[in-house]
């Protein structure tokens, strides 16, 4: 988590208002409980706030599911979730709390469903995120793509959708057009079409100038690489240039 958004929720308390049970974790941090109203006085609640409490609060719960957190998970959390030396302590305080709360993960899930049911690529972001720290010990457990199955059908994503974010970080069958979302029949045209527009609504870029935190940036980033990575697959195999 960036700093910047640990000095918004300290520096202006109930103006950075959430709410539900991601604004009552922040509030076990921040010294402050976080409510969020429609048309409140202090403003609408910042999405950086809400991705990243919530992503921080996901992953602790996968991590309680498994069992075990290894190093390279940990690992893995730190170039997901971005933190600067200054926020270290805040970020490990509300990684443990999530995981001791009573709240399940449902809970959560279904909050940041509710707050991104208009830009549901940010939901697909987070799924991103909780795959790159499932799968960082060199496996996806059985325990964790469980998790990871029942996140995504409370963010309203199919088993095709989940299918393809799936093949962007595990090996599938037929994943270069898994991650594509394309039919192994589609013709040449198709191909480079749909690589376009992927390449359109994933650049890194796209994420900075809607005012997305550092951790939608880093997600769309390794996204925009498994893109093109099958891409060049298909295109290496059908001899497209």
């Amino acid at each position: 988590m960036s700093s910047g958004i640990w000095g918004k929720l300290g520096g202006v308390g109930l103006g950075m208002a959430i709410g539900g049970p991601l604004g009552a974790l922040i509030g076990g941090v921040a010294g402050h409980f976080l409510v969020d109203r429609e048309g409140a006085l202090f403003g609408a609640t910042p999405r950086d706030v809400v991705f990243t409490t919530g992503l921080v609060a996901l992953a602790a719960k996968m991590a309680k599911s498994d069992g075990v957190v290894t190093p390279s998970e940990v690992e893995a959390f730190g170039k997901v979730v971005q933190v600067a030396p200054e926020a270290r302590a805040g970020v490990e305080r509300l990684f443990d709390l999530a995981k001791a709360t009573t709240s399940g993960f449902e809970a959560y899930a279904r909050q940041m469903a509710t707050a991104f049911r208009e830009e549901p690529a940010l939901l697909e972001d987070v799924l991103d995120g909780l795959f790159h720290i499932a799968k960082a010990d060199g496996a996806l457990h059985e325990a964790e793509e469980r998790y990871l199955r029942s996140v995504a059908e409370i963010f309203g994503l199919g088993e095709a959708e989940f299918r393809r974010i799936e093949a962007r970080h595990v090996t599938l069958a037929g994943d270069a057009y898994l991650v594509l979302g394309l039919d192994a029949a589609a013709d040449d045209a198709a191909v480079k079409a749909r690589h376009r527009k992927l390449v359109a609504e994933s650049h890194p870029d796209r994420a900075i100038a809607r005012g997305l935190p550092p951790e939608a940036v880093a997600i769309a980033d390794r996204r925009l690489a498994a893109i093109n990575a099958a891409y060049d697959r298909i295109a290496a195999e059908r001899g497209l240039r």
